[in-house]
This record gives structure tokens, C-alpha cells and sequence, in this order.
């Protein structure tokens, strides 16, 4: 890709943004690593000091000054400060977050206005352009089934509003059943999947999505069928959890690193 590389920062630095800043640091075509942000900067320079000694390390509210493409790696109670900063400045947002986009989606109307750009990576998902595709046509049903050890699901607010225990299960237990867009809100940290699986289809709202708890997992497993007047798709993937964190699979950080180098790519497969 001719012309300057574009500027790239990074909001967060956990299971997904480490990761992401490892392979900046290395290089991908059309983009360089300008900065990471982080509350805590003492923190941060020690987390990516081997990795990359020279970038800026700074606060949130700084990245938009610094930075073409933001990467939003953050914990979901900080994705609308990340988000809104950088649509406000017109960036281009990469995140995985597709449950606090359907939260905010008033953030998708303001970069039409702001000229942002938001690009939503696969995550721990796959076959979107099949569905985005399929989409285009008639769609009967999008379904998805949701199964985690019952550690990835711990703290979910769908199970602390309604009483729900999930310790020493012996046998797997369905917690949730209903659209994408109701289970984006009760398991924020752990649908995103679900999210960007409605948003490439036929909505969240006609998504439908079940959840379960499994003691005999240990894999995040989604398994998608959709029917549509062009194809009947039925796929499954069953994620390896990260270790910093065993609600994302460790594909999420490679999906998002993909997307980046799809950004500034000479070719790039897939819609």
C-alpha cells in the first residue's frame, strides 16, 4: 500500500491488546504503532516496555491525538469512553465489542456524522461473510448456540439479576434462550460473538441465541445454523480460552490483528 503508514493505537493491554500490540511492533503493511493507553501508565510501560520501548504510553482521552485507527481492547465498563473519543475525532475504531455496539448504538449514527469509521472484527466467531452474504438474500433463521465452562461466565449480570448459580454444576445447564440483542445485555463480557453474528445477518433482534453453562468444556463452543433461500449453513468452533482471560478465546486477539492487516493490506481476501 503506497502513501504513509497510518498511525495505530491501542486501548488496552490484556488479553486481546498485548497481543495486538506484539504484532504492530513487528509490522503490518500500511500501519505503525503510535501509541497504547491505559489508566494505570506505570502498568502499562512495564507491560509492553520489551515489546515496544519507544511508543507513547498514555491516557484514554489522549489516544485520538496520537492515532488514524484505535483499537479498542478495553474492559466493557470502558469501551464508551474509548469509542465515543475516537468517533467524536472522526478515527477509524477497530474493536471486537459487538455487545456494547448494540448497547451504544447511538456511537454507529454519530460516526455518520463525524466521518468515523467502526470496524467490527470476527472475534472468536466465524462465517461472516457467509452470512453477511446469505443476508443479501432471504434469511428464514439465524441460530446460535452458546456453550463455556462455567468459569468463562462468571459475574454475567443475566445470572446475578435472576438468582442464578453456576458453581459445582455436574451436568450442563441452559441459562439463557432468547434474541442476541437480550443476550448481548445480560452477558456483555461474553456474547460479543453473538452480537457480530446479528449485525452481519438479519439483526440482533432475529438472531436467536442460546446459552449454555458446561463443567464438561473446556473450550468456548458456538455452534451457528442459518437457513436462506441461497444456502443452509451450519458451522461450529470451539475456542481455545486465554489464560488472562478464560471468557475470550485466544483467536479474538488474532481476528482483530487480522482486521488491522486487512486495513492497510495491497490484497485483501474476504468481504
Amino acid at each position: 500500500m503506497s502513501g504513509p503508514a497510518r498511525r495505530v493505537g491501542v486501548a488496552g493491554l490484556g488479553a486481546v491488546g498485548l497481543p495486538v500490540v506484539r504484532a504492530l511492533a513487528t509490522g503490518i503493511e500500511g500501519l505503525e504503532l503510535a501509541a497504547v493507553s491505559s489508566r494505570d501508565l506505570a502498568r502499562a510501560r512495564t507491560r509492553v516496555e520489551e515489546v515496544a520501548p519507544r511508543v507513547a504510553v498514555v491516557h484514554p482521552a489522549a489516544l485520538p491525538e496520537l492515532a488514524d485507527v484505535i483499537v479498542e481492547c478495553v474492559p466493557k465498563a470502558a469501551f464508551a469512553e474509548i469509542a465515543a473519543g475516537a468517533i467524536e475525532a472522526g478515527r477509524t475504531l477497530v474493536t471486537v465489542s459487538g455487545a456494547a455496539l448494540l448497547v451504544h448504538d447511538d456511537l454507529v449514527r454519530r460516526a455518520g456524522e463525524t466521518g468515523a469509521r467502526i470496524v467490527l472484527a470476527t472475534g472468536a466467531l466465524l462465517g461472516l461473510d457467509a452470512v453477511r452474504a446469505a443476508a443479501e438474500g432471504e434469511v428464514a433463521e439465524v441460530r446460535m448456540i452458546t456453550r463455556k465452562p462455567p468459569r468463562s461466565l462468571a459475574g454475567a449480570p443475566y445470572l446475578e439479576e435472576n438468582g442464578i448459580s453456576i458453581d459445582n454444576l455436574d451436568a450442563p445447564l441452559r441459562l439463557f434462550e432468547g434474541t442476541a440483542r437480550e443476550g448481548a445485555a445480560g452477558f456483555p463480557a461474553n456474547v460479543n460473538v453473538a452480537a457480530a453474528l446479528g449485525l452481519a445477518g438479519v439483526g440482533p433482534d432475529r438472531t436467536r441465541l442460546e446459552i449454555w453453562a458446561d463443567p464438561g468444556l473446556d473450550r468456548n463452543t458456538h455452534e451457528i445454523v442459518v437457513d436462506a433461500d441461497t444456502a443452509r449453513l451450519r458451522m461450529k468452533i470451539e475456542n481455545v480460552p486465554s489464560e488472562e482471560n478464560p471468557g475470550t478465546g485466544k483467536i479474538t486477539a488474532l481476528s482483530v490483528i487480522a482486521a488491522l492487516r486487512g486495513l492497510g493490506a495491497t490484497l485483501k481476501v474476504g468481504s
